[in-house]
């Protein structure tokens, strides 16, 4: 790769020449990105409908992805977490149907981004945390992989969700 080449990746957000956290990091938003994709040009009835038998649905996907970001980023590593008007200890965290609203879900998934983006920033790849619901520490890292490996699963269940709804497919917004 050229040096004009190399910028240009990075600038699209693809650091492929990167550290091992921005590398990481760039593959998490390239999956946090697919997932608020999945939710364009669908009107609110669309975006809540439940698909399959369990009632997975669009808005219940996105609002599951919120609280494990939380979760394992802020509440593990003691960063910022907001109260729910949920519990995310049932299967409330995955549907959308609690009354709130589109913009509510997806507002509770951008706050909880840049929670976890702030932990990202402040701890170390070796640095330690403990989940309130393990019996041992994790490593950010480990975290990083994890929650890189859970967005992108939910991203493959949006992707069929909404091929379910308007045959739209695809694994990432093109260009």
């Amino acid at each position: 790769m050229t040096n004009a080449e190399v910028t240009e990746d990075r600038a699209a957000g693809m650091p492929y020449r990167g550290s091992e956290k921005e590398t990481l990091r760039a593959s998490l938003d390239r999956h946090r990105d697919a997932v608020l994709w999945k939710l364009e040009g669908l009107d609110d009835e669309q975006l809540r409908r439940p698909m399959t038998p369990s009632g997975t649905s669009l808005l219940g996907l996105v609002k599951h992805l919120g609280s494990v970001e939380y979760g394992w980023f802020a509440e593990t590593f003691g960063g910022e977490v907001e109260e729910f008007w949920f519990d995310p200890d049932t299967d409330e965290d995955m549907r959308a149907d609690q009354g709130e609203t589109t913009a509510q879900i997806v507002e509770f998934y951008g706050r909880a981004r840049a929670a976890a983006d702030a932990v990202i920033a402040r701890v170390p790849l070796e640095g330690l945390g403990r989940p309130s619901w393990r019996d041992h520490e994790v490593s950010l890292r480990w975290v990083l992989v994890h929650m890189i490996e859970e967005t992108a699963r939910h991203a493959g269940h949006m992707d069929v969700v909404r091929e379910l709804i308007d045959g739209a497919t695809g694994d990432h917004r093109p260009g």
